[in-house]
């Protein structure tokens, strides 16, 4: 799951003498002003879920699920695989509040194709994550009765293959639902779609019998959009970042040129209603010009 590159180097405060009695009170102290906060938050949650029907929403929108590994460390945990998980339960309750507010389509972030180069214990631990949450998603009753078509969008076959299996067998399973699309980015990378995207139409065309003058002759957006790991599908119209990190770092390069983006400074796990209500409303009140 995407997370930023500076916190590889941050040291856990655990490993500080004295660290532990710090972290403690830290954390008591946040629990506490959560507690403070609750009652307000939920009013303004309630108030904000009645406006929706107002509102203009998004018919796909794109996330990208930053700041497990933050996440764990303001946990002392010394595993980032603790963030990790919590990022996968929290990805069930985003899903079933984008189905109360009819989203239809979502596209999430779960790997990139730059974090295989994290330490190897890491990305075992992640990719045993994933292979275990893809074969929950065989059988869940979520998936069945909400009608959920699950697709894994990136370089699959760079995974394993126990994997690659799990992934054939929920997409093959799904394949009928139209309901909701769920679309999990796994391996990927926006510069990798798109040269995937020119290299197989490419090939196609060549097959076709196409001389390279024609290609050069007829080539615009659409020929490539057809060939993107989203085709059928409406691009994104709001993209959303957690954990404060203000870019997009290759997320659907080509699908996002007119998309809205809403960054929000809390970290994947701890991501709230109240957030996603926050960046409905803003998406809402953007003026919408698509270039025009």
């Amino acid at each position: 799951m995407s997370d930023s590159s500076r916190s590889t180097a941050t040291t856990p405060v655990v490993n500080a003498p004295g660290a532990s009695i710090l972290d403690d009170a830290s954390l008591a102290w946040r629990a506490l002003k959560a507690i403070v906060k609750r009652p307000f938050y939920a009013v303004y949650e309630r108030r904000l879920a009645k406006r929706l029907h107002e509102w203009e929403l998004p018919r796909h929108i794109g996330i990208i699920m930053d700041g497990n590994r933050r996440f764990a460390r303001d946990f002392g945990r010394r595993r980032v695989l603790y963030g990790h998980s919590r990022g996968a339960e929290k990805l069930r309750e985003v899903l079933r509040w984008c189905q109360e507010c009819n989203i239809p389509v979502v596209t999430v972030w779960s790997f990139s194709l730059d974090n295989f180069q994290r330490n190897d214990a890491e990305v075992d631990d992640l990719l045993q994550l994933f292979e275990d949450r893809t074969r929950e998603l065989i059988d869940s009753p979520d998936v069945h009765e909400n009608g959920i078509r699950v697709r894994y969008i990136g370089k699959t076959d760079l995974l394993p293959e126990s994997l690659q299996q799990a992934i054939d067998e929920v997409e093959h399973t799904t394949r009928d639902y139209d309901d909701f699309h769920l679309n999990i980015a796994m391996a990927y990378g926006g510069r990798q779609e798109i040269t995937d995207a020119f290299r197989q139409y490419l090939v196609d065309r060549n097959e076709e019998g196409a001389s390279l003058a024609d290609v050069a002759e007829e080539i615009d957006d659409s020929c490539i959009e057809r060939y993107l790991y989203t085709k059928g599908q409406p691009e994104p119209d709001l993209i959303l970042r957690t954990s404060g990190e203000i870019r997009m770092s290759g997320f659907l390069l080509w699908q996002s040129a007119y998309s809205e983006y809403y960054f929000c400074d809390t970290y994947w796990p701890a991501f709230r209603r109240i957030d996603l209500f926050r960046a409905l409303r803003a998406y809402s009140q953007r003026q919408r010009r698509l270039g025009r």
